[in-house]
């Protein structure tokens, strides 16, 4: 697990649109944090350190602290509503979390040894990342920051799945405790598309075959 992040935030009253506006301009992000069995708490948090944060990958895999006054909460990224067009957040969701109860997070995958997969170093294949992160459930201790994937031994056509993720202990996958069907493919390794097309277009034509009404038509001709 990842060592927590910590934030200083505000409690707030005051509610609605013109008052999220108000915060906005005042360089505050409305937040709202909710969860572990206790009443939702509207906040706000320092839009520029806030900003600063969310450019690092494990802040949105990590426990972070939250503290409100002299009070300490732990609590997990659940969502973030950004500007369309600007580099401006304007409300972000945190769940509480309390230490013995599983959390379900989203947690970034980290390909290892694209560079030396001989599919793509020897082989002239193009490395396709089909997921660049899964759910995973797990307490809040267990939480990971990412999880490694090896695919440093892919050879051209190889694909692998969920399943050969290697998990830390006490982390498991949902996707994959729903059965058959639900491994998912998360890499491959295939042919670039420019060799594809040049091998179809020198493929000889195959030969046309008469079908029988062909055949009763060639005859009537005869």
């Amino acid at each position: 697990m990842s060592d927590a992040i910590d934030l200083v935030a505000e409690f707030r009253e005051d509610q609605g649109k013109g008052a999220s506006r108000r915060l906005r301009r005042e360089g505050k992000v409305p937040a709202i944090l909710y969860g572990g069995g206790r009443q939702p708490r509207s906040i706000t948090l320092q839009h520029n350190k806030l900003l600063r944060a969310l450019e690092d990958e494990s802040f949105y895999s990590s426990v972070l602290d939250i503290k409100v006054g002299d009070k300490n909460q732990e609590a997990i990224l659940k969502d973030v509503q950004r500007h369309p067009a600007k580099p401006v957040i304007l409300h972000i969701d945190l769940q509480r979390i309390v230490a013995g109860e599983a959390i379900r997070m989203n947690v970034p995958i980290h390909f290892v040894g694209e560079d030396v997969a001989p599919g793509v170093k020897l082989q002239g294949g193009v490395m396709s990342r089909l997921m660049n992160d899964i759910e995973v459930t797990c307490l809040p201790k267990n939480l990971p920051e990412y999880l490694e994937l090896d695919v440093s031994e892919m050879d051209m056509d190889d694909i692998m799945h969920l399943s050969d993720l290697k998990l830390p202990k006490g982390v498991e996958i949902p996707e994959l405790a729903q059965g058959e069907g639900h491994d998912q493919p998360l890499v491959a390794i295939s042919k670039p598309r420019s060799a594809v097309e040049t091998e179809d277009e020198g493929a000889p034509e195959a030969a046309e075959v008469p079908t029988v009404g062909d055949e009763a038509a060639a005859d009537d001709d005869a």
